[in-house]
């Protein structure tokens, strides 16, 4: 990443304010006829849904309304408290980049609400025209697919709104309802079904994924000069790690991996990955099915019980996390077999901030001097978990080992970071190709933040630990006017700023030579 030029200056997103939270000029229907791919037979039927859209879809989709209404009290309220007061219009990213009123928070759980006090309100019932209801169409089916399908699920219009009201909640009832009738979306349907198969959403078998941990651990030995283990399938260790598939394979995310074995080995801590369960990410609940949300769990209990590990930590993965903090114990619990002096689970950053404060990693932070850095809060972390035992961990935590091992540092805008943070635009199921358009949008307040503070501070990079938002930036940042690599995992910058017992340095190297 590089202070913005003349050049790279045209990509600047900010409006005449140059705030990164500007309102935008409307613009009605903008984003009417942006669609993601539809899930085909081979992606639904795996899940339990519908290979496509079923005659009586119009019936099911109404009664599968009425069903979530009565079993799920929040989503209930969260259609009927809404009382238009604006306070969550212009909180949503999707809405700032993108100008469409109907990617207004209040807006797109309209496009539900409106269609539940048709069929299960007294008004809508007898007197639709007086509080907005209306019938259920296709051309209603079609615009829930598209505008349910331009939500992250970041939860930040939740935060301002008075009542608390969670449009993700929302967009998950509507997609588990699009599921129903067998209109799924094929991004996230084929992944769970990859994990459902084989263990993770690359559809990664266990010999590539050996071969590609035996690889990483030949790169790791000729970069320390000792020998420092991506265990696999190994029973009894204390840990199992399980992080996102996108660490065994990318840029940025494998030098995040790297980063994590390497505190693990100073730590002196065994440790193992599952191939059985080598993924952390959960799709269920982007497309809010809890059934597909338990059994991906249940794939986790499992393997911690197979390779008889006292603890599970996972990797850096922000709605993975969600999942693990909120509600792995629900779905696959009680983990009363682990070691209960430990979380249950523990978030990698935990492990990594309690070894740094016990003082057992050793770090050179000129090592990281190349980097003026500032800190993305992924949304799920941020919003829907916490870090630690103290209120607040999810956001003290990262910038506190972000500080141990880098001399430059700087937060962005305030209204843009910790519980307000802003999406990186690729969440919820989002991160497809046919919706860069909408990625791209999605992604300009956080880049406005980005633009503005290295304009103040000089800063080169931004770290994330989330790999959705690691892949998302990598792909927007360009367009912006920064490099694919000037986003980082935290572990990154961990690895390359610490160093191990006996670990062969730079100047080790040149004084060998001499």
């Amino acid at each position: 990443m590089v202070p913005l030029d003349d050049d790279s200056k045209k990509n600047d997103v900010r409006g005449p304010t140059g705030h990164p939270l500007e309102i935008p000029r409307l613009a009605c229907g903008a984003m009417a006829d942006l669609e993601s791919y539809h899930a085909k037979p081979a992606h639904n039927e795996p899940l339990g849904f519908p290979g496509e859209l079923i005659d009586d879809w119009k019936e099911v989709a109404i009664a599968k309304i009425g069903e979530l209404a009565s079993k799920n009290r929040a989503f209930q309220v969260y259609l009927d408290a809404c009382v238009k007061c604006g306070a969550c219009t212009d909180k949503c990213h999707y809405f700032l980049g993108t100008g469409d009123p109907k990617n207004m928070p209040v807006a797109r759980q309209d496009l539900l609400r409106s269609v539940y006090r048709r069929y299960y309100t007294f008004a809508g019932k007898n007197f639709p025209w007086l509080v907005g209801a209306r019938d259920l169409t296709r051309e209603v089916l079609d615009e829930w697919y598209n505008y349910y399908h331009q939500c992250s699920q970041c939860r930040r219009c939740s935060v301002f709104c008075p009542y608390g009201i969670d449009t993700a909640e929302i967009s998950m009832a509507a997609r588990e309802i699009l599921d129903t009738v067998g209109q799924g979306q094929k991004y996230c349907n084929e992944i769970i079904a990859k994990v459902k198969d084989v263990g993770n959403n690359l559809g990664l078998n266990p010999k590539a994924l050996r071969a590609t941990l035996e690889d990483l651990e030949e790169d790791l030995e000729e970069e320390t000069g000792i020998s420092v283990r991506l265990p696999l399938d190994e029973k009894g260790a204390d840990i199992l790690l399980i992080t996102p598939s996108a660490d065994f394979f990318a840029e940025p995310h494998i030098e995040g991996l790297l980063g994590y074995a390497k505190v693990f080995h100073a730590a002196g801590v065994s440790w193992t990955i599952s191939s059985y369960a080598s993924e952390a990410a959960n799709f269920g609940m982007f497309i809010g099915s809890y059934e597909n949300m338990r059994e991906v769990s249940l794939r986790i209990r499992k393997a911690a019980q197979d390779l008889g590990v006292k603890r599970i930590v996972f990797g850096e993965c922000g709605h993975a996390w969600r999942v693990a903090y909120s509600f792995l114990n629900t779905l696959a619990g009680p983990f009363d077999f682990l070691d209960q002096n430990y979380p249950i689970p523990q978030h990698i950053l935990e492990f990594t901030h309690a070894e740094i404060e016990k003082g057992t990693l050793n770090f050179d932070k000129s090592r990281n001097d190349e980097y003026r850095m500032t800190y993305h809060d992924s949304c799920n972390v941020a919003r829907g978990s916490r870090m630690g035992d103290k209120p607040g961990g999810q956001f003290e935590i990262p910038r506190a080992v972000l500080k141990a091992v880098c001399n430059n540092y700087f937060d962005m805008d305030r209204d843009t970071i910790k519980e307000s943070t802003v999406c990186c635009g690729g969440g919820g199921g989002l991160l497809t190709d046919e919706l860069m358009d909408l990625r791209t949008k999605g992604a300009s307040p956080r880049m406005k933040a980005l633009q503005q503070v290295t304009e103040d501070h000089g800063v080169t990079h931004m770290a994330a630990i989330c790999a959705i938002c690691k892949t998302q930036f990598s792909k927007v940042m360009p367009k912006f006017g920064y490099e694919m690599d000037s986003v980082l995992s935290v572990h990154q910058l961990v690895s390359n700023a610490i160093i191990l017992d006996g670990q062969q340095t730079a100047d080790d190297t040149s004084e060998a030579e001499e």
